[in-house]
Parts: C-alpha cells; structure tokens; sequence
C-alpha cells in the first residue's frame, strides 16, 4: 500500500513474499527513482513500512517492519547518482554493507555511505534506522574532506542527538513548509551532519551558526507548539529538554528577533484565533478555547487578544 499524507511525505508499506505481480508493482512505485532494491532481512517474506519525506534537495527516510534490506547493486550504478547518506541506528545492531566492508552501528551511532558504490542495510523490528540523503557537493561545500569519513563509525554526543530530534522534527513537519523554509531545513540539516564529521575552522563556523543553533532552536519551537495548552510551560523546561541552559535557549530566541515569552504568546494567540474561527469549535466557550490554548487567566487573555488582533474573542467569533 502507497500512501501520501501530504506533498512531499510518502509512505510505502508491503508484507508479503518478494515475487509475483503485486511485488513488482509495488517495487516499482517505492524504490524505481530511488536506485535500490528491496528483499528481506531474515525469512522468506518481507515486513516493510517506509516514510520518505522530501525537503528541497534532500531525502530524509524512516524505515520500520520485521523484514528488510535495502541494496545498492552494480547494476543501480547506471543511474549515476553519488550522493552521500547519513545511516544513523536507532535501536539493536544495524549492520551496513559497502562494498563488501561491513559496519555494526549501536544506538546512537551513524555512518556515512556513497551511492557510487555498492551497499545494504537492513532492519528487523529489533534494529532500526534512518537515514539523510543529500547532494554530495552540498555536504562537501560545508566539510571539503567528508569523504573521508566514508564508512567510518561517527558518534559525537550533542551534535548526533540533535541530528535524530532534527530529523524525527523535520521527517514530519517540514515538507508543509514554503520553498524558502523547506531550503533552510535542508542546509541546516546537512551543516549538522558537516559538525558531525568534523571541519576546519572557517567551515566549522559556518555550520556550527547555521546548523546546531538553527536545529535547536526549531526543537524548542516544536516543544513549545506541543505543548502550548500546559499554562506552566517554562523556558529552563524547553532548555533542558534541548541540551541547553535557559540563558543559551532565550539567547537563541534573541537571535531570531523575539523572546521565549513572546514567542509562546504569540503561537498560544495564533492557536486561539485559529479555534474561534473554527465552525466546528463553534459551541466551545471562549474559556475553554482560552484554557486548552494554555492561558490560566480568561481576563489577561482576552487583554492580549485584543491587543494583537484588534478586536477581543467575543468580536472575533461574531465577524
């Protein structure tokens, strides 16, 4: 089964045995653009759900299922691609295959691999993955010598877990965004994985500006839209939750031209306006659109809707 949620996000799910009419059909339509092949990982069938979210010029991908491994054969070489991915293990032992060299990667580990070259991963429902894929000369611009980290086991601490919160935040949530913010999440992605390998000091600076700070900061936003109806939602909890000190989290958002405070504000309001002008909210009271949006006091709410929209919820909801 093949399905959309939206442009840009695909999800491709099979069980069953690798031959016949509907195998093909379906190989055809998940893997022909993407130069692999698929068989399974221990038994005869394959247990396979993939999502495949596009955002600008990369391929973010969260492989789940029993029974799968995906290869890289001489003959896919036709297609010429050389693009570089980022195998990052998120659970048992993920073993990855280039030509011929095997890679054991542990939770938290990663390994970059090239698709001029022949290659495998699998994953059972005991070890699993994910993976970036992105333009070869994108990753070089940031870190000139990231090929020589080609099948190398990679692990440093604070830059590998931003990567897999960056990923698991933008796999979801990115490919809704315009072309200008899908092309930043694109470039901040592959500055992390520039931190990642290790540059020289011009182009560490570059990423570290572009990349680490701009991912954490995206993080915490995504915790806070979670969680805006929590009214005791505080800075130092994001923080943490981020790696971060309060004063590193709310100088991040200093940076980006507001404050945390004004930035929980201003979503609890958006989210506010959004449900008073909701028909299907419409026999909700305007208290408890204040509360569920994370506002314990109905009076200061309805003082600070005013003030950002112009007119208060009662105003609102009756226009």
């Amino acid at each position: 089964m093949d399905a959309a949620r939206t442009p840009g996000i695909f999800l491709h799910q099979y069980a069953g045995l690798p031959h016949g009419p509907a195998f093909e059909d379906w190989r055809g339509r998940a893997f022909g653009r993407c130069g692999l092949d698929i068989g399974p990982s221990q038994g005869d069938s394959i247990d396979c759900r993939l999502q495949v979210s596009v955002i600008d010029n990369i391929v973010l991908a969260i492989p789940e299922g029993a029974s799968a491994q995906y290869s890289r054969t001489q003959s896919h070489l036709a297609d010429g691609s050389d693009d570089l991915v980022l195998i990052a293990a998120h659970a048992g032992l993920v073993r990855v295959g280039q030509n011929g060299h095997t890679v054991e990667l542990t939770p938290a580990q990663m390994v970059l691999v090239d698709m001029s070259i022949t290659g495998t991963v699998g994953h059972t429902d005991e070890d699993r993955f994910t993976t970036i894929r992105m333009p070869r000369r994108a990753l070089l611009d940031i870190n000139p010598r990231a090929e020589d980290k080609l099948s190398q086991v990679l692990c440093d601490g604070a830059v590998a877990e931003t990567i897999l919160r960056y990923h698991a935040l933008a796999a979801n949530h990115a490919p809704h965004l315009d072309a200008v913010g899908q092309r930043l999440t694109a470039q901040h992605m592959v500055d992390l994985v520039g931190l990642l390998l290790g540059t020289d000091a011009e182009h560490a600076s570059r990423a570290h500006g572009r990349g680490q700070a701009a991912a954490r900061l995206d993080l915490m936003r995504a915790d806070v839209m979670a969680s805006l109806g929590r009214n005791d939602l505080c800075l130092a909890e994001v923080a943490t939750r981020s790696g971060l000190s309060p004063r590193q989290a709310q100088r991040l958002f200093e940076q980006a031209g507001t404050t945390f405070t004004e930035f929980v504000l201003e979503q609890r309001l958006l989210q506010a306006r959004k449900l008073l002008g909701d028909p299907r909210a419409r026999a909700r009271k305007i208290s408890d659109i204040a509360h569920s949006s994370g506002f314990s006091d109905l009076s200061y709410f309805n003082r600070a809707f005013r003030k950002r929209f112009g007119a208060t919820p009662s105003e609102l909801r009756e226009a």
